[in-house]
Protein backbone atom coordinates (compact mmCIF):
# COMPACT_ATOMS: atom_id res chain seq x y z
CA UNK A 1 0.00 0.00 0.00
CA UNK A 2 2.94 2.63 0.92
CA UNK A 3 4.67 2.10 -2.84
CA UNK A 4 1.02 2.94 -4.23
CA UNK A 5 0.44 6.16 -2.09
CA UNK A 6 4.29 6.77 -3.42
CA UNK A 7 3.99 6.15 -6.67
CA UNK A 8 0.73 8.94 -6.03
CA UNK A 9 2.31 11.66 -4.96
CA UNK A 10 5.46 11.15 -7.79
CA UNK A 11 2.72 11.35 -10.31
CA UNK A 12 1.45 14.78 -9.05
CA UNK A 13 1.73 17.74 -11.36
CA UNK A 14 3.54 20.23 -10.17
CA UNK A 15 1.58 23.84 -10.69
CA UNK A 16 3.51 26.79 -11.51
CA UNK A 17 3.30 30.01 -9.90
CA UNK A 18 0.39 31.57 -11.95
CA UNK A 19 -1.59 27.83 -11.77
CA UNK A 20 -1.04 28.31 -8.03
CA UNK A 21 -1.96 31.86 -7.99
CA UNK A 22 -5.42 31.42 -9.87
CA UNK A 23 -6.49 28.39 -7.99
CA UNK A 24 -10.08 29.07 -5.40
CA UNK A 25 -9.64 29.37 -2.21
CA UNK A 26 -11.31 26.43 -1.49
CA UNK A 27 -8.18 24.35 -2.58
CA UNK A 28 -6.05 26.04 -0.49
CA UNK A 29 -3.04 23.66 0.51
CA UNK A 30 -4.09 20.69 -1.49
CA UNK A 31 -1.84 18.44 -2.68
CA UNK A 32 -0.80 19.92 -5.75
CA UNK A 33 0.17 22.86 -3.86
CA UNK A 34 1.73 20.87 -0.36
CA UNK A 35 4.01 19.12 -3.77
CA UNK A 36 4.96 22.41 -5.06
CA UNK A 37 6.05 23.87 -1.62
CA UNK A 38 7.43 20.49 -0.65
CA UNK A 39 9.71 20.69 -3.85
CA UNK A 40 10.65 24.31 -3.78
CA UNK A 41 11.98 23.99 -0.28
CA UNK A 42 13.54 21.12 -1.50
CA UNK A 43 15.00 22.39 -4.15
CA UNK A 44 16.31 25.99 -1.63
CA UNK A 45 18.04 23.21 0.90
CA UNK A 46 19.97 21.66 -1.51
CA UNK A 47 20.93 25.42 -2.83
CA UNK A 48 21.94 26.21 0.82
CA UNK A 49 23.91 22.69 1.59
CA UNK A 50 25.78 23.31 -2.07
CA UNK A 51 26.87 26.27 -1.21
CA UNK A 52 27.91 25.29 2.51
CA UNK A 53 30.15 22.91 0.81
CA UNK A 54 32.04 25.67 -2.27
CA UNK A 55 32.53 27.69 1.41
CA UNK A 56 34.37 24.78 2.17
CA UNK A 57 36.06 24.60 -0.19
CA UNK A 58 37.09 28.24 -1.11
CA UNK A 59 38.10 28.69 2.77
CA UNK A 60 40.60 25.27 2.65
CA UNK A 61 41.99 26.91 -0.86
CA UNK A 62 43.46 30.03 1.92
CA UNK A 63 46.35 31.12 0.45
CA UNK A 64 49.41 32.94 1.48
CA UNK A 65 49.48 36.34 0.13
CA UNK A 66 52.49 38.72 1.24
CA UNK A 67 51.02 42.14 1.00
CA UNK A 68 48.91 43.17 3.93
CA UNK A 69 46.66 44.80 1.92
CA UNK A 70 45.50 41.77 -0.45
CA UNK A 71 45.59 39.63 2.19
CA UNK A 72 42.78 41.86 4.07
CA UNK A 73 40.60 42.06 1.37
CA UNK A 74 40.81 38.14 1.28
CA UNK A 75 39.76 37.71 5.04
CA UNK A 76 37.53 40.32 4.28
CA UNK A 77 35.96 38.32 1.31
CA UNK A 78 35.75 35.57 3.71
CA UNK A 79 34.33 37.36 6.73
CA UNK A 80 31.32 38.38 4.28
CA UNK A 81 31.11 34.52 2.91
CA UNK A 82 30.98 33.37 6.74
CA UNK A 83 28.12 35.71 7.54
CA UNK A 84 26.64 35.11 4.47
CA UNK A 85 26.68 31.23 5.27
CA UNK A 86 25.60 31.79 8.68
CA UNK A 87 22.86 33.47 7.75
CA UNK A 88 21.84 30.22 5.16
CA UNK A 89 22.14 28.06 8.23
CA UNK A 90 19.72 30.14 9.97
CA UNK A 91 17.38 29.58 6.89
CA UNK A 92 17.96 25.76 6.46
CA UNK A 93 16.92 25.55 9.40
CA UNK A 94 13.68 27.13 9.22
CA UNK A 95 13.54 25.09 5.57
CA UNK A 96 14.00 21.73 7.22
CA UNK A 97 11.02 22.72 9.79
CA UNK A 98 8.59 24.15 6.81
CA UNK A 99 9.12 20.50 4.87
CA UNK A 100 9.02 18.83 8.71
CA UNK A 101 5.22 21.03 8.62
CA UNK A 102 4.09 19.96 5.37
CA UNK A 103 4.73 16.52 6.35
CA UNK A 104 2.23 16.87 9.25
CA UNK A 105 -0.22 19.11 7.67
CA UNK A 106 0.07 22.45 9.25
CA UNK A 107 2.14 23.95 6.47
CA UNK A 108 0.38 27.38 5.11
CA UNK A 109 -1.20 28.08 8.36
CA UNK A 110 -0.66 30.78 9.89
CA UNK A 111 0.81 29.83 13.61
CA UNK A 112 -0.83 32.10 15.87
CA UNK A 113 -4.30 32.36 14.56
CA UNK A 114 -4.71 29.44 12.09
CA UNK A 115 -5.71 31.23 9.74
CA UNK A 116 -4.54 30.40 5.49
CA UNK A 117 -0.81 32.50 5.12
CA UNK A 118 -2.20 32.57 1.48
CA UNK A 119 -0.23 31.36 -1.27
CA UNK A 120 1.44 34.94 -2.47
CA UNK A 121 2.87 35.19 0.83
CA UNK A 122 4.66 31.40 1.10
CA UNK A 123 5.71 32.46 -2.97
CA UNK A 124 7.49 35.30 -1.29
CA UNK A 125 8.85 33.40 1.60
CA UNK A 126 7.98 29.76 1.41
CA UNK A 127 9.13 29.30 5.66
CA UNK A 128 6.77 31.69 6.76
CA UNK A 129 4.70 30.72 10.20
CA UNK A 130 2.36 33.36 10.24
CA UNK A 131 -0.22 35.17 8.35
CA UNK A 132 1.23 39.22 7.06
CA UNK A 133 -1.57 40.66 9.36
CA UNK A 134 0.24 38.35 12.70
CA UNK A 135 3.83 39.05 11.30
CA UNK A 136 3.08 42.81 11.01
CA UNK A 137 1.30 42.84 15.10
CA UNK A 138 4.56 40.73 15.94
CA UNK A 139 6.71 43.81 14.55
CA UNK A 140 4.63 46.26 16.09
CA UNK A 141 5.17 44.63 19.50
CA UNK A 142 8.63 44.24 19.17
CA UNK A 143 9.17 47.83 17.92
CA UNK A 144 7.19 49.21 21.15
CA UNK A 145 8.26 46.64 23.63
CA UNK A 146 11.22 45.77 22.27
CA UNK A 147 10.99 41.97 22.26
Amino acid sequence: MASKSAAAKSQIHLPTEDELLAMPESDYMNEAQLAFFRNRLKELEQEILTNAGTTTENLRETQFVPDPADRATIEEEHALELRTRDRERKLLKKVQQSITRIDAGDYGWCEETGEPIGIPRLLARPTATLSLEAQERREMRQKLYGD
